[in-house]
């Protein structure tokens, strides 16, 4: 009888991987943001376990946004108090916190429980080029690396 392999949290091993935005759309770069998050590049990839890797994203102020988005597509919250919902264009949104846009479309993209959170923690987004993991020994993910 088979059985379909299931990985255990003691078995996973993370890696560090960056990814330059650098000029490239924001939903490509952040599907591949949480593709890595969400561990499903490696065959271990089990649904209900955070199997991921960290990521860290780069040069969030000059990612892209194809069409008209930069005026047409918004960014909403809401207060909780009646006639409390802001929205903020995304061409403001790209000007004042980069980092927060390429963040917020990363986290749509993953699960939205628990298992979600705990793989969000993993997502560091810079404005430049610039980060402190250096440490970590990041591997370069993207265009112009070897996945």
């Amino acid at each position: 009888m088979r059985t379909t392999y299931m990985a255990k949290p003691q078995d996973i091993k993370r890696s560090w991987y960056i990814i330059d935005a650098a000029d490239r759309p924001l939903g490509r770069v952040a599907t591949e943001a949480a593709r890595l998050l969400r561990g499903k590049h490696k065959p271990e990839f089990t649904p209900h376990i955070d199997t991921g890797d960290h990521v860290i994203i780069l040069n969030a102020e000059k990612v892209v946004l194809t069409g008209r988005k930069l005026e047409q597509k918004f960014y909403y919250r809401h207060s909780g108090y009646p006639g409390g919902l802001k929205k903020i264009d995304y061409a403001t949104m790209l000007e004042k916190q980069p980092e927060k846009a390429l963040y917020m479309a990363v986290r749509g993209m993953l699960p939205h429980n628990r298992l979600g959170r705990a793989m969000l923690k993993k997502l560091r987004v810079y404005r430049n080029n610039q980060h402190s993991h250096q440490a970590q020994q990041p591997q370069t993910w993207g265009a112009n690396s070897d996945e």
